[in-house]
Protein backbone atom coordinates (compact mmCIF):
# COMPACT_ATOMS: atom_id res chain seq x y z
CA UNK A 1 0.00 0.00 0.00
CA UNK A 2 1.55 3.59 -0.67
CA UNK A 3 2.03 6.24 1.27
CA UNK A 4 -0.98 8.06 0.28
CA UNK A 5 -3.49 5.38 0.96
CA UNK A 6 -2.31 4.39 4.52
CA UNK A 7 -5.40 5.62 7.01
CA UNK A 8 -3.75 7.82 9.48
CA UNK A 9 -4.05 7.54 13.10
CA UNK A 10 -7.17 9.58 13.43
CA UNK A 11 -9.11 8.10 11.07
CA UNK A 12 -8.57 5.03 13.09
CA UNK A 13 -9.43 6.08 16.07
CA UNK A 14 -12.62 7.36 14.85
CA UNK A 15 -13.07 4.19 13.32
CA UNK A 16 -12.40 2.43 16.61
CA UNK A 17 -14.64 4.72 19.21
CA UNK A 18 -17.31 3.93 16.53
CA UNK A 19 -17.33 0.25 16.10
CA UNK A 20 -16.63 -0.57 19.45
CA UNK A 21 -19.92 -0.49 20.96
CA UNK A 22 -21.52 -3.09 18.34
CA UNK A 23 -18.03 -4.93 18.84
CA UNK A 24 -18.59 -4.98 22.84
CA UNK A 25 -22.83 -6.09 22.46
CA UNK A 26 -21.88 -8.62 20.35
CA UNK A 27 -19.05 -10.07 22.13
CA UNK A 28 -21.22 -9.80 25.22
CA UNK A 29 -23.64 -12.40 23.76
CA UNK A 30 -20.77 -14.53 22.60
CA UNK A 31 -19.16 -14.34 26.30
CA UNK A 32 -21.59 -13.82 28.34
CA UNK A 33 -19.67 -11.82 30.70
CA UNK A 34 -18.98 -8.22 30.95
CA UNK A 35 -14.95 -8.12 31.10
CA UNK A 36 -14.14 -10.47 28.66
CA UNK A 37 -16.54 -8.93 26.09
CA UNK A 38 -14.35 -5.77 27.38
CA UNK A 39 -10.79 -7.11 27.19
CA UNK A 40 -11.83 -9.26 24.07
CA UNK A 41 -12.55 -5.66 22.27
CA UNK A 42 -10.00 -4.21 23.67
CA UNK A 43 -7.51 -6.78 22.70
CA UNK A 44 -8.68 -6.16 19.07
CA UNK A 45 -8.09 -2.50 19.13
CA UNK A 46 -4.43 -3.12 20.33
CA UNK A 47 -4.13 -5.37 16.99
CA UNK A 48 -6.06 -2.89 14.72
CA UNK A 49 -3.49 -0.36 16.01
CA UNK A 50 -0.58 -2.21 14.73
CA UNK A 51 -1.66 -3.61 11.86
CA UNK A 52 -4.16 -1.54 9.87
CA UNK A 53 -1.54 1.08 9.58
CA UNK A 54 0.29 -1.38 7.70
CA UNK A 55 -2.27 -3.61 5.79
CA UNK A 56 -5.22 -0.78 5.19
CA UNK A 57 -8.65 -0.58 7.14
CA UNK A 58 -11.10 -3.84 6.63
CA UNK A 59 -14.08 -3.15 4.85
CA UNK A 60 -16.34 -4.20 8.02
CA UNK A 61 -14.45 -2.83 10.44
CA UNK A 62 -17.13 -4.02 13.22
CA UNK A 63 -17.04 -7.53 11.74
CA UNK A 64 -12.97 -7.03 11.83
CA UNK A 65 -13.20 -6.34 15.52
CA UNK A 66 -15.62 -9.55 16.25
CA UNK A 67 -13.73 -11.79 14.84
CA UNK A 68 -10.34 -10.84 16.29
CA UNK A 69 -11.85 -10.32 19.81
CA UNK A 70 -13.68 -13.43 19.60
CA UNK A 71 -11.02 -15.23 18.37
CA UNK A 72 -8.51 -13.75 21.06
CA UNK A 73 -11.27 -14.05 23.92
CA UNK A 74 -11.22 -18.03 22.88
CA UNK A 75 -7.39 -18.09 22.88
CA UNK A 76 -7.73 -16.70 26.94
CA UNK A 77 -10.53 -18.86 27.96
CA UNK A 78 -7.95 -22.07 26.67
CA UNK A 79 -4.73 -20.46 28.23
CA UNK A 80 -6.98 -20.60 31.47
CA UNK A 81 -8.61 -23.66 30.99
CA UNK A 82 -5.04 -25.20 31.02
CA UNK A 83 -4.54 -24.49 34.54
CA UNK A 84 -7.37 -26.26 35.43
CA UNK A 85 -8.81 -29.78 35.82
CA UNK A 86 -10.36 -31.21 32.76
CA UNK A 87 -13.76 -31.55 32.99
CA UNK A 88 -15.59 -35.57 32.59
CA UNK A 89 -15.39 -36.59 29.05
CA UNK A 90 -19.16 -36.51 28.36
CA UNK A 91 -18.86 -32.72 28.80
CA UNK A 92 -15.94 -32.66 26.55
CA UNK A 93 -17.49 -34.29 23.76
CA UNK A 94 -20.33 -31.78 23.93
CA UNK A 95 -17.94 -28.23 23.33
CA UNK A 96 -18.13 -28.34 19.58
CA UNK A 97 -21.90 -28.24 19.61
CA UNK A 98 -21.94 -25.47 22.39
CA UNK A 99 -19.22 -23.46 20.67
CA UNK A 100 -21.41 -23.68 17.28
CA UNK A 101 -24.10 -22.75 18.99
CA UNK A 102 -22.87 -19.73 20.26
CA UNK A 103 -20.95 -18.57 16.96
CA UNK A 104 -24.21 -18.57 15.02
CA UNK A 105 -25.29 -16.14 18.33
CA UNK A 106 -22.95 -14.19 17.04
CA UNK A 107 -22.19 -14.21 13.32
CA UNK A 108 -26.00 -13.94 12.71
CA UNK A 109 -26.34 -10.68 14.74
CA UNK A 110 -26.97 -7.52 13.10
CA UNK A 111 -24.72 -5.58 15.32
CA UNK A 112 -26.07 -1.81 15.22
CA UNK A 113 -29.23 -3.63 16.88
CA UNK A 114 -27.02 -5.57 19.53
CA UNK A 115 -25.97 -2.12 21.42
CA UNK A 116 -29.90 -1.46 22.12
CA UNK A 117 -29.95 -4.74 23.61
CA UNK A 118 -26.28 -3.75 25.52
CA UNK A 119 -28.19 -0.50 26.82
CA UNK A 120 -30.71 -2.32 28.43
CA UNK A 121 -28.83 -5.06 30.07
CA UNK A 122 -26.89 -2.11 32.00
CA UNK A 123 -29.50 -0.19 33.06
CA UNK A 124 -30.81 -2.94 35.06
CA UNK A 125 -33.39 -2.34 37.89
CA UNK A 126 -31.04 -4.39 40.27
CA UNK A 127 -28.51 -1.38 40.07
CA UNK A 128 -28.89 2.02 41.69
CA UNK A 129 -29.58 4.52 38.62
CA UNK A 130 -26.32 6.24 39.06
CA UNK A 131 -24.23 3.04 38.37
CA UNK A 132 -26.83 2.16 35.57
CA UNK A 133 -25.88 5.57 33.56
CA UNK A 134 -22.07 5.09 34.78
CA UNK A 135 -21.71 1.40 33.21
CA UNK A 136 -23.76 2.15 30.38
CA UNK A 137 -21.16 5.06 29.06
CA UNK A 138 -18.36 2.56 29.59
CA UNK A 139 -19.44 -0.02 28.11
CA UNK A 140 -21.71 1.37 25.53
CA UNK A 141 -19.81 4.23 24.38
CA UNK A 142 -16.18 3.31 25.87
CA UNK A 143 -15.94 6.85 27.73
CA UNK A 144 -13.27 6.90 29.64
CA UNK A 145 -13.14 6.62 33.22
CA UNK A 146 -12.17 10.56 33.73
CA UNK A 147 -14.41 11.58 30.77
CA UNK A 148 -17.66 10.04 32.85
CA UNK A 149 -16.05 11.91 36.17
CA UNK A 150 -16.46 14.87 34.23
CA UNK A 151 -20.18 14.19 32.99
CA UNK A 152 -21.07 13.53 36.92
CA UNK A 153 -18.74 16.10 39.02
CA UNK A 154 -17.26 13.33 40.68
CA UNK A 155 -13.62 11.93 41.29
CA UNK A 156 -12.04 9.25 38.75
CA UNK A 157 -11.47 7.27 41.93
CA UNK A 158 -14.87 7.28 43.17
CA UNK A 159 -16.43 6.31 39.63
CA UNK A 160 -14.20 3.76 39.27
CA UNK A 161 -15.31 2.02 42.16
CA UNK A 162 -18.58 2.97 41.31
CA UNK A 163 -18.47 0.68 37.64
CA UNK A 164 -16.75 -1.63 39.26
CA UNK A 165 -19.11 -2.71 41.96
CA UNK A 166 -21.85 -1.76 39.06
CA UNK A 167 -20.08 -4.57 37.02
CA UNK A 168 -20.00 -7.09 40.58
CA UNK A 169 -23.87 -6.54 40.77
CA UNK A 170 -24.47 -7.44 37.25
CA UNK A 171 -22.79 -10.44 37.29
CA UNK A 172 -23.70 -11.62 41.03
CA UNK A 173 -27.28 -11.05 39.57
CA UNK A 174 -26.82 -13.41 36.53
CA UNK A 175 -28.61 -10.64 34.33
CA UNK A 176 -29.66 -12.25 31.27
CA UNK A 177 -27.40 -11.27 28.49
CA UNK A 178 -31.28 -10.94 25.93
CA UNK A 179 -33.15 -8.41 25.17
CA UNK A 180 -35.80 -7.53 27.81
CA UNK A 181 -39.54 -8.32 27.42
CA UNK A 182 -41.94 -5.18 26.95
CA UNK A 183 -42.26 -4.87 31.05
CA UNK A 184 -39.01 -4.74 32.00
CA UNK A 185 -38.01 -2.19 28.90
CA UNK A 186 -40.70 0.23 30.56
CA UNK A 187 -39.45 -0.34 33.60
CA UNK A 188 -35.70 0.53 32.51
CA UNK A 189 -36.77 3.55 29.90
CA UNK A 190 -35.76 6.63 31.80
CA UNK A 191 -32.24 5.62 32.93
CA UNK A 192 -31.67 4.38 29.25
CA UNK A 193 -32.92 8.08 27.81
CA UNK A 194 -30.46 9.28 30.22
CA UNK A 195 -27.47 7.44 29.35
CA UNK A 196 -28.15 8.10 25.45
CA UNK A 197 -28.22 11.98 26.12
CA UNK A 198 -25.23 11.88 28.18
CA UNK A 199 -23.19 10.07 24.77
CA UNK A 200 -24.85 12.69 22.83
CA UNK A 201 -23.34 15.43 25.24
CA UNK A 202 -20.53 14.06 25.52
CA UNK A 203 -20.28 13.77 22.02
CA UNK A 204 -21.24 17.26 21.67
CA UNK A 205 -18.97 18.78 24.21
CA UNK A 206 -16.39 16.02 23.75
CA UNK A 207 -12.77 17.68 24.68
CA UNK A 208 -10.60 14.91 22.81
CA UNK A 209 -11.25 13.77 19.66
CA UNK A 210 -11.79 15.29 16.18
CA UNK A 211 -14.84 16.64 14.87
CA UNK A 212 -15.93 13.45 13.02
CA UNK A 213 -15.03 11.21 16.21
CA UNK A 214 -17.78 13.44 18.52
CA UNK A 215 -19.83 13.87 15.57
CA UNK A 216 -20.26 9.90 15.68
CA UNK A 217 -21.06 10.21 19.15
CA UNK A 218 -24.22 12.62 18.75
CA UNK A 219 -25.37 10.54 15.58
CA UNK A 220 -25.33 7.22 17.41
CA UNK A 221 -27.31 8.57 19.89
CA UNK A 222 -29.71 10.03 17.81
CA UNK A 223 -29.89 6.46 15.85
CA UNK A 224 -30.77 4.75 19.24
CA UNK A 225 -33.04 7.22 20.51
CA UNK A 226 -34.92 6.67 17.51
CA UNK A 227 -34.33 2.85 18.09
CA UNK A 228 -36.38 3.79 21.52
CA UNK A 229 -39.05 5.62 19.70
CA UNK A 230 -39.73 3.11 17.27
CA UNK A 231 -40.09 0.67 20.73
CA UNK A 232 -41.94 3.33 22.44
CA UNK A 233 -44.12 5.18 20.08
CA UNK A 234 -46.34 6.73 22.25
CA UNK A 235 -43.88 7.78 24.77
CA UNK A 236 -44.02 12.02 24.82
CA UNK A 237 -40.25 12.11 26.61
CA UNK A 238 -38.81 9.98 24.18
CA UNK A 239 -39.84 12.80 21.05
CA UNK A 240 -38.21 15.37 23.66
CA UNK A 241 -34.97 13.64 23.89
CA UNK A 242 -34.94 12.85 19.88
CA UNK A 243 -35.93 16.19 19.15
CA UNK A 244 -33.65 18.21 21.64
CA UNK A 245 -30.77 15.94 19.91
CA UNK A 246 -31.61 17.14 16.84
CA UNK A 247 -32.16 20.87 17.10
CA UNK A 248 -28.66 20.86 19.16
CA UNK A 249 -26.93 18.79 16.62
CA UNK A 250 -28.33 20.55 14.05
CA UNK A 251 -26.06 23.67 14.82
CA UNK A 252 -22.57 21.66 14.47
CA UNK A 253 -21.23 22.69 11.85
CA UNK A 254 -20.75 26.49 13.22
CA UNK A 255 -20.01 25.87 16.47
CA UNK A 256 -16.57 26.44 15.82
CA UNK A 257 -14.36 28.12 13.18
CA UNK A 258 -11.88 27.19 10.74
CA UNK A 259 -9.19 26.97 13.80
CA UNK A 260 -11.21 24.88 16.20
CA UNK A 261 -12.58 28.21 18.11
CA UNK A 262 -15.58 28.82 20.38
CA UNK A 263 -18.44 30.02 18.08
CA UNK A 264 -21.12 31.27 20.42
CA UNK A 265 -24.63 30.77 19.68
CA UNK A 266 -25.85 34.09 18.90
CA UNK A 267 -22.42 34.47 16.82
CA UNK A 268 -22.77 31.46 14.71
CA UNK A 269 -24.10 31.58 10.83
CA UNK A 270 -27.49 30.70 11.00
CA UNK A 271 -28.27 29.81 7.50
CA UNK A 272 -25.88 27.19 8.09
CA UNK A 273 -28.00 25.18 10.69
CA UNK A 274 -28.99 21.95 9.49
CA UNK A 275 -32.48 22.99 8.21
CA UNK A 276 -33.57 19.47 7.62
CA UNK A 277 -32.87 18.42 11.36
CA UNK A 278 -34.41 21.47 12.77
CA UNK A 279 -38.01 20.92 10.81
CA UNK A 280 -37.79 17.21 12.53
CA UNK A 281 -36.95 18.45 15.86
CA UNK A 282 -39.70 20.77 15.76
CA UNK A 283 -42.59 18.44 14.39
CA UNK A 284 -41.28 16.11 17.54
CA UNK A 285 -41.47 18.71 20.08
CA UNK A 286 -44.82 19.87 18.98
CA UNK A 287 -46.13 16.07 18.91
CA UNK A 288 -45.53 15.41 22.53
CA UNK A 289 -46.86 18.77 23.79
CA UNK A 290 -50.33 18.07 22.67
CA UNK A 291 -49.64 14.46 25.08
CA UNK A 292 -49.67 17.08 28.05
CA UNK A 293 -47.38 15.28 29.98
CA UNK A 294 -44.71 17.15 30.44
CA UNK A 295 -40.96 16.22 31.23
CA UNK A 296 -37.52 17.41 31.41
CA UNK A 297 -36.67 16.05 27.77
CA UNK A 298 -39.86 17.78 26.48
CA UNK A 299 -38.77 21.68 28.25
CA UNK A 300 -35.42 21.24 26.97
CA UNK A 301 -36.17 20.63 23.21
CA UNK A 302 -38.63 23.64 23.83
CA UNK A 303 -35.78 25.68 24.98
CA UNK A 304 -33.32 24.63 21.74
CA UNK A 305 -37.10 25.17 19.40
CA UNK A 306 -36.77 28.98 20.68
CA UNK A 307 -33.45 29.12 19.29
CA UNK A 308 -34.16 27.38 16.40
CA UNK A 309 -36.99 29.64 15.48
CA UNK A 310 -35.18 32.80 15.99
CA UNK A 311 -33.72 34.17 12.43
CA UNK A 312 -31.71 36.47 14.30
CA UNK A 313 -30.19 36.06 17.50
CA UNK A 314 -31.96 39.04 18.64
CA UNK A 315 -35.24 37.82 17.79
CA UNK A 316 -34.43 35.56 20.50
CA UNK A 317 -37.21 35.07 23.37
CA UNK A 318 -35.71 35.04 26.31
CA UNK A 319 -38.14 35.75 28.61
CA UNK A 320 -39.51 32.54 27.11
CA UNK A 321 -36.52 30.89 27.53
CA UNK A 322 -35.81 31.98 31.31
CA UNK A 323 -39.54 30.69 32.09
CA UNK A 324 -38.47 27.42 30.53
CA UNK A 325 -35.92 26.98 32.44
CA UNK A 326 -37.27 27.68 35.85
CA UNK A 327 -39.88 25.23 34.92
CA UNK A 328 -37.14 22.70 34.82
CA UNK A 329 -35.21 23.44 37.14
CA UNK A 330 -38.47 23.01 39.49
CA UNK A 331 -39.15 19.93 37.86
CA UNK A 332 -35.41 18.27 38.12
CA UNK A 333 -33.33 20.73 40.55
CA UNK A 334 -29.62 20.71 38.96
CA UNK A 335 -27.14 23.56 39.59
CA UNK A 336 -26.12 23.21 36.19
CA UNK A 337 -29.84 24.18 35.51
CA UNK A 338 -29.72 26.93 37.43
CA UNK A 339 -26.28 28.55 35.61
CA UNK A 340 -28.18 28.20 32.43
CA UNK A 341 -30.97 29.83 34.05
CA UNK A 342 -28.61 32.93 35.28
CA UNK A 343 -27.37 33.01 31.17
CA UNK A 344 -30.92 33.65 30.38
CA UNK A 345 -32.22 35.76 33.35
CA UNK A 346 -28.81 38.22 32.24
CA UNK A 347 -29.87 38.53 28.48
CA UNK A 348 -34.10 39.28 29.71
CA UNK A 349 -33.44 41.44 33.64
CA UNK A 350 -29.88 41.73 33.58
CA UNK A 351 -26.60 41.04 34.41
CA UNK A 352 -27.36 42.02 38.41
CA UNK A 353 -29.82 39.87 38.41
CA UNK A 354 -28.22 37.18 37.11
CA UNK A 355 -25.46 37.49 38.95
CA UNK A 356 -27.34 37.19 42.06
CA UNK A 357 -27.82 33.49 40.91
CA UNK A 358 -25.42 32.97 39.72
CA UNK A 359 -23.42 33.72 43.32
CA UNK A 360 -25.36 30.67 45.07
CA UNK A 361 -23.77 28.34 42.97
CA UNK A 362 -20.14 28.46 44.09
CA UNK A 363 -19.73 25.69 46.77
CA UNK A 364 -21.22 23.20 43.98
CA UNK A 365 -19.93 24.48 40.99
CA UNK A 366 -16.78 25.54 42.13
CA UNK A 367 -15.05 23.39 39.39
CA UNK A 368 -16.78 23.76 36.69
CA UNK A 369 -15.39 25.47 33.61
CA UNK A 370 -18.25 27.24 32.77
CA UNK A 371 -19.60 28.25 35.85
CA UNK A 372 -16.66 30.33 36.46
CA UNK A 373 -17.06 31.93 32.43
CA UNK A 374 -20.19 33.15 33.14
CA UNK A 375 -19.53 34.55 36.57
CA UNK A 376 -16.55 36.41 34.84
CA UNK A 377 -18.62 37.69 32.15
CA UNK A 378 -21.10 38.99 34.24
CA UNK A 379 -18.85 40.66 36.47
CA UNK A 380 -16.79 42.14 33.37
CA UNK A 381 -20.27 43.32 32.25
CA UNK A 382 -21.20 45.67 35.45
CA UNK A 383 -17.90 46.67 35.35
CA UNK A 384 -16.15 44.82 38.16
CA UNK A 385 -12.88 44.22 36.03
CA UNK A 386 -10.85 42.72 39.38
CA UNK A 387 -13.14 40.21 40.22
CA UNK A 388 -13.82 39.37 36.45
CA UNK A 389 -10.30 38.34 35.79
CA UNK A 390 -9.93 36.20 39.06
CA UNK A 391 -13.24 34.05 37.50
CA UNK A 392 -11.59 34.14 33.96
CA UNK A 393 -8.76 32.66 35.48
CA UNK A 394 -9.97 30.13 37.33
CA UNK A 395 -11.93 29.08 34.63
CA UNK A 396 -8.62 29.14 31.87
CA UNK A 397 -7.28 26.66 34.27
CA UNK A 398 -10.47 24.03 34.27
CA UNK A 399 -10.71 24.42 30.44
CA UNK A 400 -11.17 21.20 29.02
CA UNK A 401 -10.24 22.02 25.85
CA UNK A 402 -7.83 25.08 23.95
CA UNK A 403 -10.77 26.23 22.21
CA UNK A 404 -12.59 26.81 25.69
CA UNK A 405 -9.28 28.71 27.20
CA UNK A 406 -9.05 31.01 23.79
CA UNK A 407 -12.73 32.27 24.45
CA UNK A 408 -11.39 33.35 27.94
CA UNK A 409 -8.36 34.65 26.85
CA UNK A 410 -10.31 36.64 24.43
CA UNK A 411 -12.23 38.24 27.57
CA UNK A 412 -9.33 38.56 29.20
CA UNK A 413 -7.17 40.58 26.52
CA UNK A 414 -10.73 42.52 26.36
CA UNK A 415 -10.29 43.67 30.17
CA UNK A 416 -6.69 44.22 29.44
CA UNK A 417 -7.23 47.01 26.99
CA UNK A 418 -10.15 48.54 28.85
CA UNK A 419 -7.93 48.81 31.67
CA UNK A 420 -5.60 49.99 29.62
CA UNK A 421 -7.91 52.51 28.33
CA UNK A 422 -8.55 53.83 31.32
CA UNK A 423 -5.27 54.47 32.64
CA UNK A 424 -5.03 56.51 29.10
CA UNK A 425 -7.99 58.24 29.43
CA UNK A 426 -9.86 56.51 26.33
CA UNK A 427 -13.30 56.18 26.26
CA UNK A 428 -14.84 52.78 25.18
CA UNK A 429 -17.90 50.74 24.83
CA UNK A 430 -19.98 49.42 27.81
CA UNK A 431 -18.92 45.71 28.06
CA UNK A 432 -21.75 43.23 26.10
CA UNK A 433 -23.69 40.39 29.10
CA UNK A 434 -22.88 37.43 28.96
CA UNK A 435 -23.30 35.09 26.72
CA UNK A 436 -25.18 32.08 25.65
CA UNK A 437 -23.25 29.09 24.72
CA UNK A 438 -22.55 26.96 21.59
Amino acid sequence: MSAIDMPDAGWIAATLSGARPQAVAALLRYFRDLDAAEEAVQDACLRALKHWPENGPPRDPVAWLVMVGRNAGIDGVRRRQKLTELPDEAVLSDLDDAEADAAERLDGAHYRDDVLRLMFICCHPDLPATQQIALALRIVSGLSVKQIARVFLVGESAMEQRITRAKARVAAAGVPFETPGAVERSQRLAAVAAMLYLVFTEGYTAATGDGETRGALCEEAIRLARLLLRLFPAEPELMGLLALMLLQHARAATRTDAEGAVVLLEDQDRTRWNRRMIAEGLALIDKAMRHRARGAYQIQSAIAALHARAERAEDTDWPQIARLYLALERLNPSPVITLNRAVAVSKAEGPEAALALVETLGERLGGYFYFHGVRGGLLMQIGRGREAREAFDRAIALASTAGEAAHIRMHLDRLEKEAADVGSGIPHASSEGARSGA
